[in-house]
């Protein structure tokens, strides 16, 4: 019987150590031999064809996907006639035939209430107003100060125009929001079929417009960087792609390796087939001491830098999670004995005081 007991307890302690050590095993999937490699100690041996740090691949075009930020800017944005002055538009003013000190020159936006303050000329009602329409009103404005005062004046911006210009993010719909000029698909498009839609849908606002599309931040291709703990949790951090990311790169972006963290590392790199998986595995001495390059691969979108656990501190995180519950159960019976020791001890000692009083 005791000797069961003591077969129990050591199956119960091996077991956990043993699977440890066994590493990650698929059941319907067998692991490849280059993640068995990666899990030894021997260096791992470098795969042909793949991108490194020095023969790197320029990334196929960029597709946009959410949430990725466009930045759109207009380069010829000019609205279909005619063009009603609304609230917030800007027009430009310049006369002539009135005074020299000051003239009347500059850009004049429409207020709120629908009218241009010209300072001293006074202001002029424009709102709903074509651009003639506005000349014509404020000539007639300037007639009551002077005889013969001639204007032009120009649209310089709209409203609607400012809604367009700057950064739009790509909604979960892979939709792009312009304002009042309402939403256009982007999802799935290069930047060149990305401009190309923008156009179409502003053509019909606008007198062949043109605008400039560019990624102003690339949230959709990232990669991950992923440090076991060591049996204190693991840690995961997601990093943009740029195009240019070398595994040590990756690593630098996190600080480097941790005391809890191994010098096993690779690189699992996503595939459509749910039967293969691709590991790459990085001899990290031979790229930090040596330099070689051999092994530095280049990070692709969707790759999963895993950085092992040192197993020493692995075993040791677990014998403490084993072994803490029962250092607090001996602890609280050890401090139960001890507090009863001094309560018999004092008792005794006001008994026998008690017997020897007078």
């Amino acid at each position: 019987m005791i000797a069961t007991k003591w077969q129990t307890l050591a199956l119960l302690l091996l077991g956990p150590s043993l699977l440890a050590a066994s590493g990650c095993v698929a059941v319907q999937h067998p692991p490849s031999q280059a993640y068995m490699d990666a899990r030894t100690s021997f260096p791992p041996a470098p795969h042909p064809n793949m991108p490194r740090e020095l023969s790197k691949v320029v990334l196929p075009t960029y597709v946009v996907e959410p949430p990725d930020i466009l930045r759109i800017e207009g380069v010829h944005l000019v609205p279909k006639e005619p063009y009603l002055l609304r609230a917030n538009d800007v027009i430009s003013v310049e006369a002539e035939g009135v005074l020299d000190d000051p003239p009347l020159q500059g850009a004049f936006p429409v207020e709120p209430n629908g009218t241009i303050n010209l300072g001293r000329y006074g202001r002029v009602r424009v709102l709903g107003m074509t651009v003639d329409q506005a000349r014509a009103a404020i000539d007639n404005h300037l007639r009551q100060q002077f005889r013969q005062p001639k204007s032009w004046v120009t649209l310089l911006q709209t409203r609607a125009l400012q809604q367009i210009g700057g950064e739009h993010l790509v909604g979960p719909d892979g939709m792009i929001n312009l304002g009042s000029y309402g939403s256009v698909r982007v999802v799935g498009m290069t930047l060149v079929q990305a401009k190309w839609a923008i156009e179409s849908h502003l053509s019909q606002f606008l007198e062949r417009p043109e605008v400039s599309v560019d990624v102003f931040a690339y949230n959709s291709k990232v990669y991950y960087v992923i440090t076991e703990g060591a049996g204190l949790g693991d840690t995961v951090t997601k990093f943009p792609i740029t195009g240019n990311e070398t595994v040590l790169d990756a690593i630098a972006n996190i600080q480097g390796l941790t005391q809890l963290s191994s010098k096993k590392i690779w690189i699992a790199r996503p595939t459509p087939s749910t039967c293969e998986f691709q590991i790459l595995p990085v001899h990290w001495r031979a790229i930090t001491a040596t330099g070689e390059a051999a092994t530095n691969y280049q990070v692709l979108p969707g790759d999963r830098v895993f950085i092992a656990e040192n197993r020493m501190v692995a075993w040791d995180t677990f014998i403490g999670k084993f072994t803490s519950p029962f250092e607090r159960m001996f602890g609280f019976t050890l401090l139960g004995v001890n507090t009863t020791s001094r309560l018999s001890g004092k008792i005794l000692q006001n008994s026998s005081n008690n017997n020897n009083g007078p």
